[in-house]
């Protein structure tokens, strides 16, 4: 069976990992300085802060930015249901916007008509790695006095406008999770070019400890002892996750390019078939085709459960379109209707790419997209 994505990881990382564990410094340690600042590095952003996952990597972007009970924050229906649990998370209620058809993401326009006296955020995410209009929304933000939080957990190495994702805003948050470019097994990264962000956001995923444990440990001989000025959390990253992600970054240019490359091939190879809408790219883009989803559009002479059936007797794994938290029973009494987000969640799929994905088994899956096209035409 042809997976839909695996992580690239070999012995380089297993290394990494079994020093880490021989040099008895495992969590929140020099490893995790590193990793944070190869990361800024990469990105642009002035800051990187590690923590144990996207989801509370948003959850402490919140927290800082001051949303709280009572406010709202706008955000896609369509992307995975920890986007909207952060906002829940922080106490706020998350407002669903539709998203454009073409790309995925945020609809500016349905966005700026939900905003209200309430609205304190917009939590824009940048969907399976194609950039969101992050200019424009920063122009709507600035207009209505909100922040732009990002939510660009699918999107690292992933350029708008020339500038990598990550280096735009104060609050952008990554995952690691293994569905995505870079893996640390589970894990998340918040960039910040607010030094003040940046501070409180260390301090909060540490229980809210003002001493690092690195700096404890520095300072042993001096009888340091910490204070906890605030209620904080536990969402620090190991040290085995940091080393991990440390060679994972060796990776990045050749993991994107391989991405990117993958991507074309399905291009050019499905760009004949009439009842297929590919994934669109805008000009100011570059995506690392963290996912490649296909729609089904109206031409289509199966349902979009019949493809993925179809592929699955092939040997190839698929999945459905990304999901959409409003219908889930978690945000059904919210009783949002929104048409577009779930018209492009019911008749999209996404198909296999990964660094690592043989010609071969490119060749193969073209082959039976190509086949099952011929076969219904």
């Amino acid at each position: 069976m042809i997976p839909i994505t695996r992580p690239c990881l070999n012995e380089k990382e297993a290394q990494a990992a079994y020093d880490v564990v021989m040099s008895g410094w495992v969590v929140q340690g020099p490893k995790v300085l590193e990793f944070e600042e190869v990361f800024a590095a990469y990105t642009g952003s002035r800051y990187a802060i590690a923590v144990s996952s996207c989801t509370t990597a948003l959850h402490l972007a919140l927290k800082v930015a001051a949303i709280g009970v009572g406010d709202e924050v706008i955000c896609p229906s369509m992307s995975y249901i920890a986007t909207a649990n952060s906002i829940v998370h922080s106490g706020a209620v998350p407002v669903f916007a539709e998203v454009k058809p073409v790309t995925y993401n945020l609809d500016i326009e349905d966005a700026a008509r939900r905003i209200t006296n309430k609205t304190k955020a917009i939590l824009l995410v940048h969907q399976i790695g194609m950039p969101a209009d992050i200019d424009g929304f920063s122009s709507l933000c600035k207009k209505h006095n909100l922040i732009l939080i990002e939510d660009a957990a699918c999107a690292l190495g992933s350029e708008y406008k020339g500038k990598r994702i990550g280096s735009h805003n104060d609050l952008v948050c990554f995952s690691f999770h293994p569905r995505k470019v870079i893996t640390t097994g589970d894990g998340g990264m918040v960039c910040t070019n607010n030094k003040a962000f940046a501070d409180r956001l260390r301090t909060l995923r540490q229980h809210s400890m003002d001493l690092s444990p690195l700096d404890r440990h520095n300072n042993e001989s001096k009888m340091a002892v910490e204070k906890y000025d605030e209620v904080g959390y536990n969402y620090r990253m190991t040290d085995i996750q940091a080393a991990v992600g440390i060679e994972q970054m060796k990776k990045m240019a050749d993991i994107v390019s391989s991405r990117r490359s993958i991507a074309y091939k399905y291009h050019d190879a499905f760009k004949h078939i009439h009842w297929i809408d590919l994934p669109y790219e805008p000009s100011n883009c570059i995506s690392n085709y963290q996912s490649y989803s296909i729609y089904l559009n109206k031409k289509a002479p199966i349902k979009r459960d019949e493809f993925m059936t179809i592929m699955t007797q092939k040997g190839i794994s698929t999945r459905r379109g990304i999901m959409t938290a409003h219908i889930e029973r978690a945000y059904a009494d919210l009783n949002y209707k929104l048409p577009v987000t779930e018209d492009l969640s019911e008749n999209s799929v996404l198909i296999p790419i990964y660094a690592g994905l043989s010609e071969e088994d490119i060749s193969y899956i073209i082959r039976a997209v190509i086949e099952l096209d011929n076969r219904t035409n």
